[in-house]
């Protein structure tokens, strides 16, 4: 394929100015394009193996996701001690967490402790946005751009974007007339938000949603929620740590690491095999309200024909519907907020802290937007195909372009000119989520084809940045040049990825794990839900078989 016009002077340009058009050449081993936890720990694996790196990073400090998502009540839904990194004993001993679930602040603190521990900050370049990035068939370089007027190439491209970092409004018609504040929950600002007397409008109840408004009912003079569709929420029951269980983990953190690393979901847990269709009610029952309890994801656990079985699906879906109806004494708005379109599991689980009794608060008022859809965004509120509803402030919590967005966003071009957009134009396309055929020496953090999403994030992370050090170790070491996804190994790849989610009862619902919140995008199933044990095992195979699937070149 030819190059297209554009693409031929970029790299014309950037071949004349030795690599940068604006400053003395700049070339560097790798480009790290994020600062989250991925670019972070890949930067520092990185410069044990003595390459230079250059990190570029949108925002002004460290965080990635946790240094957008600022919104109130913004809490992991991992628990802390599971939620950190492992790859370093002294790190992991002398951080201390203060509460079961660890918060926006308290995250964004750890990643921040990590990055002067390890002096990472030089390296990274804040404030500047990858924008272009074109590979160098003639030099086998990468040419990176930014919007700050960097030139700069690399032998490697390490995209850590993060999988929900491209927010995503909808182009509601009326939207710029508002005339109060409107914030994302993904870009929220960093000086906080002012309720005090507000009628606030909640657009959306995802995750984020589910975390923000029992906050901002709590300050706000009225909260209207706009819900399209109702989410499976559980409770998370957050509290102070437990010192001696903080101490417990950390004295055993080599054990706990190891089997969170083979387990489905990086997490620790006891999952429950049985079927939930041979056990009896009374037994269903007491292994339900004993997750419910215990509080978090586990309570998905419960049965392991939950996520295969559309009977016994329905029966842990029923419970928490009851559970529901407990809570929210208007029995009509109850029925609102219990799901009933998805299998519970087949969206992302949302972990909360008194959402759903928020309902039974005097200022708050619940919105169906499936049966009266938001038609206008007037200057003084939001108007449905029923009422208008008077608002001071809009809040949306509408979500992510998740998984591709972020990689999209930026102007990719791999060998002969073929552009990522044009080529994942169907829907993504990758060997194991960590490189995608065409693109040479790209590899991409937790990218569509991997767990990412579906896990603990951190073990996800971890265990790519550690595939790919691995891998340049060895490619540097042996001379190779480049390496790329092999085309017929890609398609086995995402045929496989598939197949296992039509195995599931995960396709059913229309999530952002099908790109089904983002109107004119390709429904294709992105993460891998094979687990996390079984995700590493290939990996690790495949390094160990030489790369297979893989195209090494000299």
């Amino acid at each position: 394929m030819p190059l297209d016009d554009a693409t031929t002077r970029f790299l014309e340009q950037m071949s004349e100015a030795g690599g940068d058009a604006l400053e003395p050449a700049t070339r560097y081993d790798a480009v790290v394009v994020g600062a989250g936890f991925a670019g972070m720990y890949m930067l520092h694996r990185l410069r044990g193996l003595g390459l230079t790196v250059r990190v570029f990073e949108t925002g002004d400090g460290v965080g990635g996701t946790w240094y957008w998502n600022r919104y109130p009540g913004a809490r992991c839904d991992v628990e802390s001690m599971q939620y950190s990194y492992s790859f370093d004993e002294e790190l992991q001993q002398e951080w201390e967490w203060s509460e079961r679930y660890p918060s926006q602040p308290e995250i964004l603190l750890y990643a921040n402790h990590v990055a002067d521990r390890f002096d990472l900050r030089r390296d990274i370049r804040f404030e500047t946005r990858v924008t272009r990035a074109a590979y160098d068939e003639s030099a086998n370089l990468w040419r990176v751009e930014t919007d700050r007027g960097d030139h700069v190439s690399a032998t490697y491209l390490i995209t850590a974007v993060g999988c929900l970092s491209a927010a995503r409004i909808p182009d509601f018609p009326g939207a710029g007339s508002f005339r109060g504040p409107s914030h994302h929950t993904g870009r929220w600002p960093h000086e906080g938000v002012d309720f005090t007397g507000r009628r606030v409008a909640v657009i959306g109840t995802g995750s984020s949603g589910i975390q923000a408004i029992p906050v901002i009912a709590e300050r706000a003079e009225h909260v209207t929620v706009f819900q399209r569709t109702a989410n499976y929420s559980l409770p998370a029951w957050n509290r102070p740590m437990d010192p001696e269980y903080a101490q417990w983990v950390k004295a055993n953190y080599a054990e706990l690491r190891a089997g969170m690393r083979t387990s489905p979901a990086g997490v620790m847990g006891t999952s429950n095999t049985a079927s939930a269709l041979e056990a009896t009610e009374e037994e269903r029952l007491r292994e339900f309200e004993a997750r419910w309890a215990k509080g978090g994801v586990s309570f998905l656990g419960a049965y392991g024909d939950t996520a295969i079985d559309p009977a016994a699906n329905e029966i842990s879906a029923e419970f928490v519907r009851g559970k529901i109806r407990e809570i929210v004494t208007d029995p009509r708005v109850a029925e609102l907020l219990a799901p009933k379109d998805h299998p519970i599991g087949t969206k992302r689980i949302c972990i909360d802290t008194g959402y759903y009794a928020t309902y039974n608060r005097p200022n708050v008022t619940l919105v169906d937007v499936r049966t009266a859809p938001i038609e206008e965004i007037t200057p003084t509120g939001v108007r449905t195909a029923d009422a208008e509803y008077a608002a001071d402030m809009i809040v949306y919590a509408t979500g992510y372009d998740a998984m591709t967005g972020p990689l999209l966003g930026i102007d990719i071009t791999g060998k002969g000119g073929l552009s990522l957009r044009r080529k994942w134009a169907a829907g993504p396309r990758t060997y194991l989520g960590l490189m995608t055929a065409g693109f040479p020496n790209l590899f991409t953090i937790t990218g569509p084809g991997s767990p990412s999403v579906l896990s603990n994030m951190m073990v996800s992370i971890e265990q790519h940045v550690e595939w790919i050090a691995d891998c340049v170790e060895r490619l540097r070491a042996g001379g190779i040049a480049t390496i790329d996804a092999d085309p017929a190994a890609e398609d086995a790849w995402v045929e496989h990825v598939n197949e296992v989610a039509g195995h599931t009862l995960y396709p059913r619902a229309d999530s952002w794990y099908l790109g089904a919140n983002i109107p004119g995008k390709p429904r294709v199933f992105m993460p891998y839900v094979g687990g996390v044990g079984a995700y590493r095992q290939k990996c690790d195979q495949v390094a160990a078989d030489g790369y297979a699937g893989f195209v090494l070149s000299a």
